[in-house]
């Protein structure tokens, strides 16, 4: 009956030792979001204040683990050149839309994106910048392709 229990107590600990680390780096991603830098950006006249992405592992990181994403909130992710970015949704709990942006402005591709989908959502062309947005946003806003984002800089 000891060995029972030693055997149940052991597979018991080593479960709760994979879990554990999981969840608390599940919520140590989640917290870095709420860090992230703000930009001011316009587009057609309407005037945003969203994160900024431009690291590597901002980047990487996105819009993960989100739950809930206000109805003027977004992303702007910054690419460290001009190519043919693509994006994803890994770990992404939102529906959105991602309008890709060449390095004088201009939306190239407005693209839908579904949570949890690991498809690979690409532009058309080489752009500097995306911007993560709630599906639907674009549309609601009037905002399509053709249209230019004006970066506020300090």
């Amino acid at each position: 009956m000891t060995f029972k229990f030693l055997r149940l107590f052991c597979c018991v600990s080593l479960v709760g030792s994979f879990t554990l680390p999981i969840q608390a780096v599940n919520a140590q991603e989640a917290k870095q979001h709420q860090t992230l830098p703000t930009v001011k950006i316009t587009l057609q006249d309407i005037p945003l204040e969203v994160e900024y992405a431009h690291t590597f592992e901002q980047r990487a990181m996105g819009l993960m683990y989100r739950k809930t994403l206000c109805e003027q909130c977004g992303m702007l992710f910054k690419f460290s050149g001009s190519k043919k970015a693509s994006m994803w949704m890994q770990n992404t709990f939102l529906a959105l839309d991602v309008a890709f942006i060449t390095s004088d402005g201009v939306i190239t591709d407005i693209k839908p994106m579904q949570p949890h989908d690991l498809t690979s959502v690409g532009a058309s062309e080489a752009v500097l910048y995306a911007l993560e947005m709630n599906q639907g946003w674009f549309a609601k806003n009037g905002i399509k392709v053709g249209d230019k984002m004006v970066i506020k800089t300090p």
